[in-house]
């Protein structure tokens, strides 16, 4: 069986450092940080006291303000970013076959806000009033409701679900869409990420785990991957979200095409619970993995965008995978962790960096990792390497690897190239 060619045709995007697939480029290579004191809720008594939160967004500009209220932040955020894409694929609602248009998303925790305050609320009510629980409570909580709102809303038939698979959550979801697409059991996905996670029980789990920076001075700075002064990864939010199309229906509809999927991969750890493995023994596999789906040799990738979290252990062991996949070429690949700019946005992770992935390849410029200083440098990690530092460097760009990896040792990549008929 040929298996058919896939393609990205729209792109959507509600991010820390914008709420459009544009604008949060556009921030991106300006090098801006989307981390700030958190406004969701009070968090004075708690050790890490800034995140990277979406700002000024309203979700009655892409739904019905009744319907708001039966949906959780994330859902919100990737009803937004599912309406941007579709919009921007230009597809024709009207005569396109919606039985094999499908919907897969990546949510690594889902409606922890609806989850937070509808316990909360049996708490302080529940022995005087008894359980009261909002009837939306299930399903504004469960993390494939946001594919099933998208589908709902366009009418799209085709597969429908989510992956869970921590941080690699969306990278998963994207390489399904991929799969799907090019053994012909859909003609297009609506695929990517969402996560709204920064509320007390998310950041307080985080930090009570050692894992997020507590730079609560200079919140700006404190995500810098591979520095050695970084001291965790800092919590985001948001979502974006890809369409994946068949070419040859792409093409048939005249539509824009901003990359094609090459390939993609997926490995496990099998160490910890929550750190990488230490020489990076599952992060090169899942980087061979997708190589050898996309047809590919290590010399053919030019950038990397990679999982990057600015964690003391994970950074030095994904710097070791490259390294020892890539060998003398490593030295002339760009690298760079954009979770600089936006944070980690846990299970929407994948779905943004492959959105900058995909903008790399097709206007040949890397974007840069930021907040790294001279003097800063660790002494486990080879320089050498261009981390991209400080700003976004323009170079041609053929093919770029997008790396997310998740606790339980989970790990995805997808590679996308550029388009050539």
């Amino acid at each position: 069986m040929e298996l058919k060619r896939v393609v990205v045709t729209g792109l959507g995007a509600v991010t820390p450092i914008g709420n459009t697939a544009e604008e949060t480029w556009k921030n991106c290579l300006a090098g801006v940080s989307g981390a700030a004191p958190i406004t969701r809720f009070d968090a004075s008594k708690f050790k890490t006291t800034f995140a990277c939160e979406v700002k000024n967004f309203d979700p009655t500009a892409f739904v019905d303000r009744k319907e708001v209220r039966k949906m959780d932040p994330f859902c919100q955020f990737a009803m937004a970013a599912a309406t941007m894409a579709v919009d921007d694929s230009k597809m024709d609602l009207e005569t396109v076959n919606k039985n094999r248009i499908g919907v897969v998303l990546g949510v690594g925790i889902g409606g922890m806000h609806t989850f937070e305050e509808e316990e909360w609320n049996y708490a302080r009510n529940g022995e005087t009033m008894g359980p009261k629980y909002n009837p939306f409570f299930v399903p504004k909580m469960i993390g494939d409701i946001a594919a099933g709102h998208i589908s709902m809303k366009y009418g799209f038939h085709g597969p429908n679900y989510i992956t869970a698979s921590a941080c690699a959550s969306s990278t998963n979801a994207l390489a399904d869409a991929f799969n799907l697409i090019r053994l012909g059991k859909a003609d297009a996905i609506v695929t990517g990420g969402a996560e709204a996670a920064i509320y007390p029980g998310g950041v307080g789990g985080f930090t009570a785990m050692h894992a997020l920076s507590t730079r609560n001075d200079e919140p700006q700075t404190a995500s810098r991957p591979f520095s050695a002064s970084r001291d965790g990864f800092v919590m985001g939010e948001g979502s974006v979200c890809l369409i994946l199309e068949e070419l040859e229906h792409a093409k048939a509809r005249g539509a824009k095409i901003y990359a094609e999927v090459a390939g993609a991969g997926m490995s496990a750890d099998a160490h910890h619970i929550t750190a990488s493995h230490p020489e990076g023994l599952g992060a090169k596999l899942v980087m061979e993995n997708a190589l050898e789906d996309a047809g590919m040799q290590p010399t053919d990738i030019d950038y990397i965008n990679v999982h990057g979290t600015s964690t003391p252990v994970g950074d030095i062991s994904e710097v070791k995978a490259i390294q020892a996949l890539f060998g003398e070429h490593a030295y002339k690949l760009n690298i760079s962790s954009t979770k600089s700019m936006t944070g980690h946005l846990l299970g929407a992770a994948g779905a943004i960096e492959a959105m900058f992935s995909v903008l790399a390849v097709q206007n040949d410029i890397v974007p840069p990792t930021i907040n790294h200083q001279a003097g800063d440098e660790d002494e486990n990690i080879d320089y050498k390497l261009n981390f991209t530092f400080g700003q976004p460097q323009k170079r041609t760009v053929r093919a770029a690897l997008s790396n997310t990896f998740g606790f339980g040792g989970h790990n995805a990549c997808a590679i996308f190239k550029k388009y050539a008929d």
